[in-house]
């Protein structure tokens, strides 16, 4: 199987490194890659977001399957414009990758099906933003509805910060475009991981959970990043929290996705915040996790090359998976 790899971080690092791996495969290739990825992959110099040219790499290469790492090309489109050319790609079509491009339109979904989650509302009106936070009272979370890189979540531990959060997004675009619409929600108080599982559409199978490390400086003070470190397993995650999260979280919303008519295939990723209350969804995302993917790829015993071509052929999955410890 010739694969095209979409991507150059350490997320794609470690698919590469898997899917390298495999009996089935014959010619693995990555745009643009990185230098530990030329070790697995022949590298391209193509970006990830050059859409019209990974469609003439992956014609001028035959490919078989391609695997898109990063959120920005799945929010663009790449897997529609892949699959509409006829190959098959592992990773969700734009309207379904909403999910991860617009806060809003995932936190509606969560809303309209019962899905846990904060208690939130949207505004594209500073001001009114400022007034709802004021309502709420402090700590609040204002977030940038579109993709911000992992930055755009901001906890405010008082209302001055919540006012300097709206006005960075809001007003002096911090965010650009991604953050003229902020969602506000309640503050969770618990232990954060995420969780994923991945989907053919309907069949839904879990992966693994992770936790990450967020913020910028130590004992979790200062902004959140993209994540500096990750481990897996979580220990918070145990069998029971897991198949709690599969019951009340991923099929439904997996279910909620095909209902609406925008199906889902691919990974889901579950931000999740922990609470005495149980598991709520702090945010999802519809890619592996960067940096959890290097954390809970190379825990996976067995080969990951037919698992994504099962998802991406929407052939089914297997009931299970065999993990090391």
């Amino acid at each position: 199987m010739r694969v095209l790899l979409v991507g150059g971080g350490g997320r794609e690092h470690a698919l590469a490194w898997a899917i390298s791996q495999s009996r089935a495969l014959t010619r693995l290739i990555a745009a643009p890659g990185n230098p530990g990825i030329a070790r697995h992959a022949e590298c391209v110099p193509v970006k990830d977001t050059a859409l019209d040219d990974l469609l003439v790499l992956a014609r001028r290469e035959h490919v078989d399957l391609a695997v898109v790492g990063p959120e920005l090309p799945l929010a663009l489109g790449l897997a529609d414009r892949f699959r509409a050319a006829g190959f098959a790609v592992f990773g969700p079509n734009a309207a379904a990758a909403r999910l991860e491009s617009s806060k809003a339109f995932a936190k509606d979904l969560m809303s309209r099906h019962g899905i846990p989650t904060a208690r939130f509302r949207i505004f594209s009106d500073a001001r009114a933003a400022r007034q709802y936070c004021h309502e709420l009272g402090a700590p609040i979370v204002v977030k940038a509805d579109g993709l911000a890189a992992g930055k755009g979540a901001i906890v405010c531990r008082s209302l001055q910060e919540a006012d300097r959060a709206v006005t960075a997004c809001m007003e002096e675009r911090a965010f650009g475009d991604a953050g003229l619409t902020v969602v506000i929600e309640e503050f969770l108080e618990g232990e954060e991981a995420s969780f994923f599982a991945l989907s053919d559409g309907t069949s839904v199978l879990p992966l693994a959970a992770a936790q990450d490390h967020k913020t910028v400086f130590d004992d979790d003070a200062g902004p959140n990043t993209g994540g500096m470190g990750a481990y897996s397993p979580a220990p918070v995650m145990d069998a029971a929290m897991q198949e709690r999260v599969m019951a009340d979280i991923v099929r439904p919303t997996i279910a909620a996705m095909a209902k609406e008519g925008t199906p889902y295939a691919g990974v889901l990723f579950a931000g999740l915040m922990v609470t005495r209350d149980g598991p709520r969804v702090i945010e999802f995302n519809c890619r592996f996790g960067d940096p959890e993917c290097q954390a809970i790829i190379p825990r996976l015993d067995q080969d990951l090359l037919p698992l994504l071509e099962s998802v991406a052929a929407g052939r089914g999955l297997p009931a299970s998976l065999r993990w090391r410890p």
